[in-house]
């Protein structure tokens, strides 16, 4: 597995390398089979420490957990105990889709735009035309998967929504978190 270990305005020192090497590829082994990247980022927020951690699986599923604590050991170990909690949720159903899909995930480019908001600017006069602003444009991807291995991805990659391609429907979906708890999934019926 290959690791990245970065600090943003923070030297992350050899030993805490090591450490973050030796206790996650403890609880990958002990829940994933074969993960492929591991990206860790540290920072710092007022006086505490923040661990961000991602995690890349050979399946396609990527796995990410965030914490915050006075220590820097500390905030990794809680990142870590976050991820253990994720993954030994989703053991049972990451070797079952590990089993039934041979290949990894599949995925579709597409470009994601970050839209100003009315909220970050001062109370302006209202613009000549109403297209909103466009303030970064990226690339991301967009997975093939069912709707279960869907509604598992957006669970550990701690996310709200996510759009994927239903493999079995062969359209492009939506789940997401709903108020009340629940998730909802949002298939479009093709036109006619």
């Amino acid at each position: 597995m290959r690791y990245q270990i970065s600090g943003k305005h923070i030297d992350v020192g050899q030993s805490l390398q090591d450490h973050v090497k030796q206790e996650l590829s403890a609880i990958i082994e002990k829940y994933a089979e074969r993960p492929t990247e591991a990206v860790i980022t540290f920072s710092k927020d007022r006086h505490e420490f923040v661990c961000e951690s991602s995690v890349h699986l050979s399946t396609g599923l990527t796995v990410n957990a965030k914490a915050k604590a006075s220590d820097i050991y500390a905030s990794f170990d809680a990142c870590g105990n976050r991820m253990e909690k994720q993954l030994r949720r989703y053991k049972r159903r990451l070797k079952d889709h590990h089993t039934h899909r041979r290949t990894p995930v599949e995925t579709i480019g597409a470009p994601s735009y970050i839209l100003a908001s009315g909220e970050d600017h001062e109370e302006a006069a209202e613009p000549e035309t109403l297209q909103p602003i466009i303030i970064a444009e990226l690339k991301t991807d967009i997975k093939s998967l069912s709707v279960g291995e869907a509604v598992m991805q957006m669970e550990l990659a701690d996310e709200n929504v996510l759009v994927f391609w239903n493999e079995g429907r062969k359209s492009l979906n939506v789940v997401h978190k709903r108020a009340d708890g629940n998730i909802g999934w949002i298939d479009p019926e093709p036109k006619a």
